[in-house]
């Protein structure tokens, strides 16, 4: 997709939230790997005090991601949120690093590393914002292009970070590469960042707080965010049950789990690069509609799986399916609120805390009705039946139409 590239490379509006989302991606990718094992084995937290902590601090993330990109929409320029919360990560993550205690452990994953996650949704409104201004098909392509990025560095991370760490007794030291990361992230939109003039005015005639939230949750909106985050909530359900398919099923061990996960994101790259070329010819609807339909037959032969050679076969489905569904989104949902760049990005975060909620559901429904291979089966005919929904709502008998 070289136009794509191009458009990033030679726009500072685009390109400065681009490569500041790559490297907030470290943050992200070189911590949630061991979070849970810091939490609960290193600092001694119980698992249901663990979970607790992980839900709470969920809710936290998606308040904070409505309420900045509500007020977003409402300044001049969102540069210096981006810098707030690039240093609410550098101290979230550097005090865990630094401070091995589990009331830091605590506040930090509570609330800074929450505020450190909601840059993402802030990014995404500013490229949104620049891209609104393009060809849409060129905005589309330019969106996917950069959620592939993403994704790459959330291939690399991982493994970058575990073989750093492979002799260290406490995997504490994580928390330092996200914090530099922040750093990063701070240093980008600090010196590099263009201006669009002094914040201390807001833009006038915009909507207050609750007339925003209340579009946030009008019908036809929230309709279709939940729509996607069933779509979310069968990648997530994928990633809680194949890699217990692997080890319990079909004789794999935790190498093959590492393997496919880290070769499923970097495949996940080009596929998504290729949805993005394909959404300049066609309804975002209808390409995500039979990106899901592709991640369903992955689902299916998941479940039927016998040997980890067969997982290894199906890299490809796997990727190409959950690419569109962690990619297409993006754009849709932004164009439920097309006007709001900040607000509309903000259903991002809004996505994905009802689609982990949906994924733990359907875990427990499939887990307690079958096994986990009959608990794919469950997921692949939610996602089935969620794709005729979606083509319900956009066929002309919904409210609203997205492109």
């Amino acid at each position: 997709m070289p136009s794509s590239f191009s458009s990033i490379i030679r726009d500072s509006r685009i390109r400065i939230p681009t490569v500041t989302l790559v490297a907030l991606a470290f943050t992200y990718a070189s911590t949630v790997p061991y979070q849970s094992i810091i939490g609960i084995s290193e600092l001694g937290m119980s698992d249901g005090a663990y979970s607790a902590l992980v839900f709470f601090a969920a809710i936290v993330n998606v308040s904070i991601s409505l309420t900045l990109g509500i007020w977003s929409d409402r300044l001049t320029e969102r540069r210096p949120l981006v810098l707030a919360l690039s240093i609410a990560g550098m101290i979230g993550f550097g005090s865990i690093a630094l401070i091995h205690s589990p009331a830091v452990f605590i506040f930090s994953v509570l609330l800074l590393v929450p505020m450190s996650n909601s840059t993402y949704s802030l990014l995404f409104a500013s490229v949104r914002a620049r891209t609104n201004q393009l060809v849409r098909g060129e905005a589309v392509a330019i969106t996917s292009t950069v959620r592939a990025l993403y994704s790459g560095s959330w291939a690399v991370a991982p493994g970058l970070v575990g073989l750093a760490l492979v002799t260290s007794p406490s995997m504490t030291p994580a928390y330092g590469v996200a914090a530099v990361a922040s750093l990063i992230c701070f240093c980008l939109y600090f010196f590099f960042a263009p201006g669009n003039g002094p914040v201390r005015e807001t833009i006038p005639n915009q909507p207050g707080f609750f007339a925003s939230l209340k579009r946030v949750f009008a019908p036809d909106v929230f309709i279709r965010v939940f729509v996607m985050s069933l779509l979310l909530g069968l990648q997530r359900l994928s990633g809680m049950v194949s890699p217990l398919i692997v080890v319990h099923k079909i004789g794999g061990s935790v190498v093959d789990v590492g393997f496919l996960s880290g070769l499923t994101a970097f495949l996940e790259m080009p596929f998504m690069m290729m949805w993005g070329l394909v959404q300049r010819r066609f309804r975002t609807v209808h390409v995500l509609a039979f990106g899901s339909v592709l991640y369903c037959l992955y689902l299916v032969l998941l479940g039927f799986a016998t040997a980890p050679w067969q997982l290894y076969a199906l890299l490809g489905l796997n990727a190409c399916g959950a690419a569109a569904i962690l990619s297409l989104p993006i754009t849709y949902l932004q164009d439920l609120i097309a006007d709001r760049p900040g607000l509309g990005s903000s259903l991002i975060s809004l996505n994905t805390f009802i689609g982990i909620g949906v994924a733990a559901g359907l875990f427990a429904l499939g887990t307690a009705v079958t096994d986990y291979s009959g608990t794919a089966f469950v997921g692949a005919a939610t996602g089935i039946a969620t794709i005729v929904i979606l083509l319900y709502l956009e066929s002309g008998s919904g409210v609203r139409q997205p492109a």
